[in-house]
Protein backbone atom coordinates (compact mmCIF):
# COMPACT_ATOMS: atom_id res chain seq x y z
CA UNK A 1 0.00 0.00 0.00
CA UNK A 2 2.73 2.54 0.69
CA UNK A 3 4.15 1.89 -2.77
CA UNK A 4 0.76 2.57 -4.44
CA UNK A 5 0.38 5.84 -2.49
CA UNK A 6 3.75 7.08 -3.75
CA UNK A 7 2.79 6.26 -7.35
CA UNK A 8 -0.52 8.19 -7.04
CA UNK A 9 1.29 11.26 -5.66
CA UNK A 10 3.81 11.11 -8.52
CA UNK A 11 1.02 10.98 -11.15
CA UNK A 12 -0.78 13.98 -9.55
CA UNK A 13 2.45 15.98 -9.66
CA UNK A 14 2.91 15.24 -13.36
CA UNK A 15 -0.66 16.36 -14.18
CA UNK A 16 -0.16 19.58 -12.20
CA UNK A 17 3.11 20.28 -14.00
CA UNK A 18 1.45 19.82 -17.39
CA UNK A 19 -1.42 22.21 -16.58
CA UNK A 20 0.99 24.91 -15.36
CA UNK A 21 3.16 24.73 -18.49
CA UNK A 22 2.69 27.19 -21.38
CA UNK A 23 1.08 24.58 -23.60
CA UNK A 24 -1.50 23.65 -21.04
CA UNK A 25 -2.62 27.25 -20.07
CA UNK A 26 -6.40 27.90 -20.26
CA UNK A 27 -8.50 31.13 -20.08
CA UNK A 28 -11.83 30.33 -18.47
CA UNK A 29 -14.60 32.85 -19.27
CA UNK A 30 -12.16 35.36 -20.89
CA UNK A 31 -11.78 36.55 -24.50
CA UNK A 32 -8.47 36.02 -26.18
CA UNK A 33 -6.32 39.18 -26.61
CA UNK A 34 -6.49 38.80 -30.39
CA UNK A 35 -10.29 39.06 -30.48
CA UNK A 36 -10.24 42.14 -28.15
CA UNK A 37 -7.73 43.89 -30.45
CA UNK A 38 -10.02 43.27 -33.42
CA UNK A 39 -12.94 44.82 -31.47
CA UNK A 40 -10.83 47.90 -30.59
CA UNK A 41 -10.01 48.46 -34.26
CA UNK A 42 -13.66 48.03 -35.22
CA UNK A 43 -15.15 50.53 -32.73
CA UNK A 44 -12.36 53.15 -32.70
CA UNK A 45 -8.87 53.85 -31.41
CA UNK A 46 -9.83 55.46 -28.06
CA UNK A 47 -12.27 52.94 -26.58
CA UNK A 48 -11.56 52.10 -22.94
CA UNK A 49 -14.71 50.39 -21.68
CA UNK A 50 -16.81 48.90 -24.51
CA UNK A 51 -20.44 48.48 -23.63
CA UNK A 52 -20.56 50.95 -20.70
CA UNK A 53 -21.79 54.45 -21.66
CA UNK A 54 -19.82 56.11 -24.44
CA UNK A 55 -16.82 53.96 -23.57
CA UNK A 56 -14.43 56.75 -24.64
CA UNK A 57 -11.08 57.10 -22.93
CA UNK A 58 -10.55 60.26 -20.82
CA UNK A 59 -9.98 63.26 -23.08
CA UNK A 60 -11.95 61.86 -26.01
CA UNK A 61 -15.59 61.92 -27.11
CA UNK A 62 -17.78 60.33 -29.73
CA UNK A 63 -17.71 61.73 -33.24
CA UNK A 64 -21.31 62.50 -34.32
CA UNK A 65 -20.69 61.19 -37.84
CA UNK A 66 -19.00 57.88 -37.20
CA UNK A 67 -19.96 57.23 -33.59
CA UNK A 68 -16.34 56.47 -32.78
CA UNK A 69 -14.19 58.02 -30.05
CA UNK A 70 -12.10 60.20 -32.33
CA UNK A 71 -12.87 63.78 -31.17
CA UNK A 72 -10.43 65.20 -28.57
CA UNK A 73 -11.71 67.24 -25.62
CA UNK A 74 -10.23 70.59 -24.50
CA UNK A 75 -11.63 71.38 -21.05
CA UNK A 76 -10.92 75.13 -21.19
CA UNK A 77 -11.98 75.73 -24.81
CA UNK A 78 -9.79 76.85 -27.69
CA UNK A 79 -11.34 80.24 -28.49
CA UNK A 80 -10.60 80.92 -32.15
CA UNK A 81 -8.37 77.83 -32.40
CA UNK A 82 -9.08 74.11 -32.70
CA UNK A 83 -8.70 71.17 -30.32
CA UNK A 84 -6.13 68.78 -31.79
CA UNK A 85 -5.54 66.50 -28.76
CA UNK A 86 -6.84 66.22 -25.19
CA UNK A 87 -6.32 69.70 -23.63
CA UNK A 88 -4.10 70.80 -26.52
CA UNK A 89 -5.22 73.65 -28.78
CA UNK A 90 -3.83 74.83 -32.09
CA UNK A 91 -4.24 78.62 -32.02
CA UNK A 92 -4.63 81.00 -35.01
CA UNK A 93 -1.16 82.44 -34.37
CA UNK A 94 0.39 78.98 -34.74
CA UNK A 95 1.05 78.54 -31.01
CA UNK A 96 -0.16 75.50 -29.07
CA UNK A 97 -1.45 75.44 -25.51
CA UNK A 98 -4.24 74.31 -23.20
CA UNK A 99 -6.33 77.26 -24.44
CA UNK A 100 -6.14 80.15 -26.91
CA UNK A 101 -6.51 83.84 -25.97
CA UNK A 102 -9.24 85.86 -27.59
CA UNK A 103 -8.24 88.14 -30.49
CA UNK A 104 -6.72 91.44 -29.25
CA UNK A 105 -9.05 94.36 -28.76
CA UNK A 106 -12.09 92.53 -27.38
CA UNK A 107 -11.69 94.31 -24.03
CA UNK A 108 -11.50 97.78 -25.60
CA UNK A 109 -8.80 100.25 -26.51
CA UNK A 110 -6.70 99.49 -23.41
CA UNK A 111 -6.48 95.74 -24.18
CA UNK A 112 -6.90 92.74 -21.90
CA UNK A 113 -5.22 90.96 -19.04
CA UNK A 114 -5.40 87.19 -18.68
CA UNK A 115 -6.64 86.21 -15.22
CA UNK A 116 -5.91 82.56 -14.37
CA UNK A 117 -6.92 80.53 -11.32
CA UNK A 118 -6.70 76.77 -10.78
CA UNK A 119 -6.01 76.13 -14.47
CA UNK A 120 -8.97 78.13 -15.81
CA UNK A 121 -8.32 81.42 -17.58
CA UNK A 122 -10.53 84.33 -18.62
CA UNK A 123 -9.83 87.73 -20.13
CA UNK A 124 -10.60 90.81 -18.09
CA UNK A 125 -10.43 94.49 -19.03
CA UNK A 126 -7.49 96.43 -17.69
CA UNK A 127 -8.14 99.02 -14.99
CA UNK A 128 -8.78 102.46 -16.46
CA UNK A 129 -6.16 105.16 -15.83
CA UNK A 130 -6.79 107.95 -13.33
CA UNK A 131 -9.22 110.48 -14.82
CA UNK A 132 -11.08 107.85 -16.87
CA UNK A 133 -14.20 105.82 -16.17
CA UNK A 134 -15.02 102.35 -17.50
CA UNK A 135 -18.01 102.12 -19.83
CA UNK A 136 -19.53 99.21 -21.77
CA UNK A 137 -20.11 99.99 -25.45
CA UNK A 138 -21.16 98.00 -28.50
CA UNK A 139 -17.46 97.39 -29.18
CA UNK A 140 -16.67 96.13 -25.69
CA UNK A 141 -15.34 97.74 -22.53
CA UNK A 142 -13.79 101.18 -23.06
CA UNK A 143 -12.27 103.84 -20.84
CA UNK A 144 -13.84 107.26 -21.32
CA UNK A 145 -12.48 110.59 -20.10
CA UNK A 146 -14.11 112.12 -17.02
CA UNK A 147 -15.10 115.80 -17.32
CA UNK A 148 -13.66 117.08 -14.05
CA UNK A 149 -14.94 120.58 -14.80
CA UNK A 150 -18.38 119.41 -13.71
CA UNK A 151 -17.12 119.36 -10.12
CA UNK A 152 -13.76 121.18 -10.16
CA UNK A 153 -13.54 124.40 -8.11
CA UNK A 154 -11.65 126.81 -10.37
CA UNK A 155 -11.76 130.51 -9.49
CA UNK A 156 -11.25 131.40 -13.13
CA UNK A 157 -12.04 129.21 -16.16
CA UNK A 158 -11.90 125.39 -16.05
CA UNK A 159 -10.51 123.59 -19.11
CA UNK A 160 -11.10 119.83 -19.31
CA UNK A 161 -8.11 117.78 -20.50
CA UNK A 162 -7.68 114.07 -21.27
CA UNK A 163 -7.41 112.44 -17.89
CA UNK A 164 -7.53 115.71 -15.92
CA UNK A 165 -8.34 119.44 -15.96
CA UNK A 166 -6.64 122.84 -15.76
CA UNK A 167 -7.71 126.18 -14.28
CA UNK A 168 -7.01 129.38 -16.21
CA UNK A 169 -7.22 133.01 -15.11
CA UNK A 170 -8.17 136.06 -17.13
CA UNK A 171 -5.89 138.85 -18.40
CA UNK A 172 -3.73 140.44 -15.70
CA UNK A 173 -4.18 137.51 -13.33
CA UNK A 174 -2.22 134.33 -12.76
CA UNK A 175 -2.73 130.98 -11.00
CA UNK A 176 -1.82 130.72 -7.34
CA UNK A 177 0.32 127.88 -6.01
CA UNK A 178 -2.81 125.76 -5.39
CA UNK A 179 -3.40 125.77 -9.20
CA UNK A 180 -7.08 126.61 -8.63
CA UNK A 181 -7.34 130.18 -7.34
CA UNK A 182 -6.21 133.34 -9.17
CA UNK A 183 -4.10 136.25 -7.98
CA UNK A 184 -3.17 139.59 -9.48
CA UNK A 185 -0.20 139.50 -11.80
CA UNK A 186 2.45 142.16 -11.08
CA UNK A 187 3.11 143.39 -14.62
CA UNK A 188 5.75 145.81 -13.34
CA UNK A 189 8.13 142.87 -12.80
CA UNK A 190 8.54 142.73 -16.57
CA UNK A 191 9.66 146.46 -16.51
CA UNK A 192 7.29 147.66 -19.23
CA UNK A 193 7.85 151.35 -18.27
CA UNK A 194 10.95 153.44 -19.03
CA UNK A 195 10.97 155.22 -15.62
CA UNK A 196 8.34 154.27 -13.07
CA UNK A 197 5.71 151.51 -12.95
CA UNK A 198 2.69 151.32 -10.64
CA UNK A 199 0.92 148.00 -10.47
CA UNK A 200 -2.88 147.79 -10.19
CA UNK A 201 -5.40 144.95 -10.12
CA UNK A 202 -5.37 143.46 -13.61
CA UNK A 203 -3.28 146.30 -15.05
CA UNK A 204 -0.41 148.83 -14.45
CA UNK A 205 0.44 152.53 -15.08
CA UNK A 206 3.70 154.19 -16.16
CA UNK A 207 4.96 157.57 -14.94
CA UNK A 208 8.09 159.70 -15.39
CA UNK A 209 10.62 161.37 -13.10
CA UNK A 210 10.46 165.19 -12.62
CA UNK A 211 11.50 167.09 -15.75
CA UNK A 212 9.99 164.42 -18.07
CA UNK A 213 6.56 163.80 -19.43
CA UNK A 214 4.94 160.54 -20.60
CA UNK A 215 5.10 159.84 -24.31
CA UNK A 216 1.99 159.13 -26.28
CA UNK A 217 2.76 155.41 -26.21
CA UNK A 218 2.12 155.53 -22.44
CA UNK A 219 5.41 153.78 -21.70
CA UNK A 220 8.28 156.03 -22.71
CA UNK A 221 9.38 159.32 -21.08
CA UNK A 222 10.36 162.49 -23.00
Amino acid sequence: PPVMLVELLFQAACVSLFLCSGQGRVYPARKKPASFAVERRRVGPHICFPGSGSGCCPGWMLSPGSGKCTLPLCSFGCGGGSCIAPNLCMCPDGEQGITCPEPPGTCGEYGCDLSCNHGGCQEVARVCPVGFSMAETANGIRCTDIDECQSAACEGTCVNTEGGFACECGAGRELSTDRRSCRDMDECQATPCQHRCENSVGSYRCSCRPGYHLHGNRHSCV
